[in-house]
Formats: structure tokens, C-alpha cells, sequence
């Protein structure tokens, strides 16, 4: 309970000190820079628990859900192959990144190539301890570089520069008083509660990427898509959900792990901001030719996760069903098929150098 009330007690600063400078998403990058530097320079270590880290990713995924319509639905589905080409082309460059890093620095190309790849860094430090000849203490360093790059420039790019209107801060969210609007009934809410709840509980038994976030998208999108008008959550309760996201991810960061990689640093945020420089080229292009604003292309094609980058849209009005669409085609895509691709490159590679 110390460490639990030193935490909230922390975070609380941090939040609220980005709120009063307008930081964007001031209650998920407050918190998140608060836990950094409390653990890297105090050496206090801070803890979470993993039910309430789980309870803000659910109330998070069912907010975002509810932006989904059968609109949306036919969207998405007309710009499945715009997300494998934004795909492709971002893990394209990425590795072309990664090339140019392993022949500056020495590390080795598969420690390179896993660590400069936007699929998430728990995942990509469970692949690099599969692949031989990769170092997961380089993996790590290299996600971490590229995981903070994109969390702060992304969410200051798309509020300061592409968004026409925002409320830095704000979540997915309309006015409390509007929390039950559409004549919902109130007993349908615990019905409501328990099948989001039970969503979340089979996607993680199906083992689906972030499955606390991904199970109550799913839900609240069916609902929405079917005609109906479940009920949106007040403002407060977001911002709780977004609070817990911060300090999820702050506490995945290690400022320890940045010690004694001087060299390394340097080609590690140039190739993390190389992919954001691509990403708003590209979401130029799909901003032309497809029918979604800059900011919505900006946040779907960005190299970030779907939690962050959906919180960021709906801060900034953007199109959170699309944004969450491309985001996880790229995470699914990454997660099944680059490991078996960079497998079998490996093992050429090696063969042509026996």
C-alpha cells in the first residue's frame, strides 16, 4: 500500500504538472515521465498493480469502440490494402534503418533489425531471446529510443500541427451529462459492464495482442455498428483510464538500460524520428487520395501502439476507428508474420557466410 500510495502520489504531480503546461495527453505523459525519472534518478521503485493497469486499458478499448459505426466498418474494409502497403513500407524502412545502424555502431544486424522494428516492445524483446546472434539488452535500448520518440512527438505533432481544434489533455468523451443519452436504459449497464469484462477475458484466452484493450473495442463496436447507443463514459473516468496507461508504461521504461550505449543513442532517435518524418509523408499521400483528414492518416500510419495513438486521436478529433484499424493490422502483421520473415532471412544470411 506505500509503495501503491507513493505511486498515485507521484503520478499525481506529473499529471497535473503537464496539465497546467498544456502538455497533450498531459494524464498518460505526465504520469509516464514521472515514473521515469522517480525510478531512474531516485532509485525509488514504484509499483502498479496488474488489475488496475488492466481496468484502464478496458475502460480505454470500450471508449475507443464506441467510435466504430457500420460506416466505419465499410471504411475499413476499403483500405485493407492501404494498410498493408502503410505496413510494408514502414517495416521496409525501419529495416533499411536498422542496416545503417548495424554498419555504424557494430552491434549485430539481428539485434539491429528486431530493435528498430514498431511492433511493441515487450514482443520484440521476447523475439530477440528466439533469434541467434540477437542481444535482448540492445533490443531493448533500441525500443525504449524509438518507444519515447514516438510518444512525445507524435501526440505534439498532431495537436500543435495538424489538429484544427483540440483540448489538450481531453479524452474520448462527451460531457458527463451526456454519459446516458439516447434514452440507454440504466439497468442495461451492469449487463453492459459484465460482457465487456467477458470480451476482455476471451481475447485473452485467444491470446490476441493487448487483449484488455482489444476485447472491449470489439465489443463496444459491435454494439455501436448494430444501432444501438451504449452509454459513453463521463470525462473523469477517462482520464483515470489514461492516468493508469502512463504508469503502465512508465514503469516498462528503464532508464538504466540507457547507461553505456552513448553511441548507440544518437542512430537510435534519428531512426526513431526518421519513421514519424515518414509516417506524416505518407499520411500526406493518404490524405489525397483516401477519404481521411491529415491527422487521422498521421495517427493510423504512425509507428506507435493502438492504445496510445487511439487516445491521441480522440483527443484531437480525429477518427479513432480508422486510427485503431491501421494500428492493429500493422501490430497483427508484425507480430505473425515478420518474426517468420526475419527467421528465415537470418538463416540465409548465415548461410551465405559459412
Amino acid at each position: 500500500m506505500l509503495k501503491l500510495t507513493e505511486t498515485l502520489a507521484v503520478t499525481f504531480v506529473g499529471g497535473l504538472l503537464f496539465t497546467l503546461l498544456h502538455v497533450p495527453l498531459s494524464w498518460m505523459l505526465g504520469p509516464l515521465t514521472a515514473v521515469m525519472l522517480w525510478q531512474g534518478l531516485l532509485k525509488r521503485e514504484l509499483k502498479w498493480p496488474v488489475g488496475l493497469r488492466n481496468a484502464g486499458l478496458l475502460l480505454l478499448g470500450y471508449s475507443m469502440g464506441l467510435s466504430f459505426t457500420a460506416e466505419s466498418a465499410r471504411q475499413i474494409a476499403g483500405q485493407l490494402p492501404s494498410m498493408l502497403l502503410a505496413t510494408v513500407i514502414t517495416v521496409g524502412f525501419s529495416l533499411a534503418c536498422a542496416w545503417f545502424t548495424a554498419r555504424q555502431t557494430g552491434i549485430t544486424l539481428q539485434s539491429s533489425m528486431i530493435g528498430s522494428i514498431p511492433g511493441g516492445l515487450s514482443q520484440m524483446v521476447v523475439l530477440s531471446e528466439e533469434i541467434e546472434g540477437a542481444d535482448h539488452t540492445v533490443v531493448s535500448f533500441m525500443q525504449t529510443i524509438r518507444l519515447l520518440t514516438v510518444i512525445f512527438v507524435v501526440p505534439f505533432l498532431a495537436v500543435h500541427g495538424l489538429a484544427e481544434s483540440t483540448a489538450p489533455g481531453a479524452g474520448v468523451l462527451p460531457p458527463p451529462a451526456e454519459v446516458l443519452a439516447a434514452g440507454f436504459p440504466l439497468w442495461a449497464v451492469p449487463v453492459i459492464v459484465a460482457v465487456i469484462i467477458a470480451a476482455a477475458l476471451v481475447a485473452v484466452r485467444l491470446r490476441m495482442p493487448t487483449p484488455w484493450f482489444l476485447g472491449p473495442i470489439i465489443v463496444a463496436a459491435a454494439l455501436t455498428a448494430a444501432g444501438m447507443a451504449p452509454p459513453h463514459l463521463p470525462t473523469p473516468l477517462v482520464l483515470a483510464a489514461q492516468w493508469s496507461l502512463g504508469i503502465y508504461l512508465g514503469l516498462g521504461i528503464r532508464l538504466s538500460a540507457l547507461a553505456g550505449w552513448r553511441l548507440l543513442l544518437p542512430y537510435s532517435f534519428a531512426g526513431g524520428l526518421a519513421v514519424v518524418l515518414l509516417s506524416l509523408a505518407l499520411s500526406f499521400g493518404y490524405s489525397q487520395v483516401l477519404p481521411i483528414s491529415f491527422v487521422t492518416a498521421f495517427l493510423s500510419t504512425s509507428p506507435g501502439g493502438m492504445t496510445e495513438m487511439g487516445v491521441t486521436a480522440a483527443a484531437v478529433k480525429g477518427d479513432v476507428s480508422i486510427v485503431v484499424a491501421y494500428q492493429m493490422f500493422r501490430i497483427l502483421f508484425i507480430l505473425f508474420i515478420v518474426p517468420y520473415l526475419l527467421r528465415w532471412g537470418f538463416r540465409r544470411h548465415v548461410r551465405q557466410h559459412d
